[in-house]
């Protein structure tokens, strides 16, 4: 295979965009797996007072990933956004207002391999959330999992990412004063399995439970699409029913999480590695679907409104 190696003269600012993206890979990649390797070597040596007193906090504050996190307007607004977003780059359109006395839920498609779109526009202020929606605050869901992690629960939290369990998302849209947004990630891990450029496969028809969710707590529902999130990266082929992608659903099955095995670019090559491809990513969220405040949800009632969210979805493309 031919290296197509970057230029040397390239401009200090498009540096600036890589560094940022490449710190953000590593975050999602191994950033968990260095924050418990080093809580516990701390554990083990002469400072284990201090890892036992973070024990300490960590029991104290285990239950506030599902009790709306704890966000840090400092962090999300860190210049390193604002590169990061300029390398793709990523754009988040509104076309409707909306009112910061209710609840919503974004249902955020496709998922792509690494949610880079969800993660740019709702747990980062680099394309104006808080700008563009005045007295909303976004929150993005994320496996339990991760909010095991010693000192990574923190960070992650401090953008706005809170637990994908039913009990987290109940505590959003269920606050009473309103001005609460959950970005759900429709598809999930199986939809990152088919994220390729060219393609677009969602997990749609089976995914209901948010949608009882919003009948039970009265939160309104708002499509969103994200133009590019498959052009980041290619994945190796793996067709239902390959080996591989037997391998990996069953992967995914025991631990929660997708393993997909995916390529892009380097740093300073174009030819291969963990690096997304610079494409635009246009995050476009439709109108809000208004329905009835009610505690019991038929069949009619839960496809009514999936046909309504994939009417908006269709409209979006």
């Amino acid at each position: 295979m031919k290296i197509e190696f970057a230029p040397l003269n390239i401009p200090l600012r498009r540096r600036l965009q890589t560094a940022a993206v490449l710190q953000w890979v590593f975050s999602f990649l191994a950033l968990a797996q260095c924050c418990m390797a080093g809580f516990v070597l701390l554990a083990l040596s002469d400072w284990w007072v201090l890892a036992m007193l973070y024990a300490g906090w960590l029991w104290l504050d285990w239950d506030t990933p599902t009790c709306g996190g704890r966000r840090s307007r400092w962090v999300r607004s860190w210049s390193v956004w604002r590169h990061f977003r300029d390398y793709f780059p990523l754009n988040l359109v509104k076309t409707v207002d909306l009112d910061p006395r209710k609840n919503y839920i974004f249902g955020f498609h496709p998922h792509g391999v690494l949610v880079a779109g969800g993660f740019g526009n709702f747990c980062t202020e680099a394309t104006g959330f808080s700008s563009l929606f005045p007295g909303l605050k976004p929150h993005l869901l994320m496996l339990p999992f991760w909010f095991r992690v010693p000192l990574f629960r923190d960070y992650i939290m401090s953008g706005g990412l809170v637990s994908s369990s039913k009990s987290s998302l109940s505590h959003l849209v269920s606050r009473p004063e309103g001005g609460n947004v959950a970005v759900i990630a429709v598809g999930g891990a199986p939809e990152a399995l088919d994220a390729r450029p060219g393609a677009l496969t969602l997990q749609v028809l089976s995914r209901k439970g948010f949608i009882k969710m919003a009948l039970k707590h009265g939160a309104q529902l708002v499509p969103v699409f994200s133009f590019g999130e498959n052009e980041l990266f290619d994945q190796m082929e793996n067709p239902s029913g390959s080996p591989l992608r037997t391998l990996q659903d069953r992967l995914q099955s025991i631990m929660g999480v997708a393993m997909p095995l995916f390529h892009a670019r380097g740093v300073f090559q174009y030819s291969f590695g963990l690096m997304p491809y610079r494409k635009p990513i246009h995050t476009v969220g439709m109108n809000a679907h208004t329905h009835t405040h009610t505690h019991t949800h038929t069949h009619i009632s839960l496809t009514f409104l999936e046909l309504s969210r994939l009417s908006g979805l269709s409209r979006a493309q």
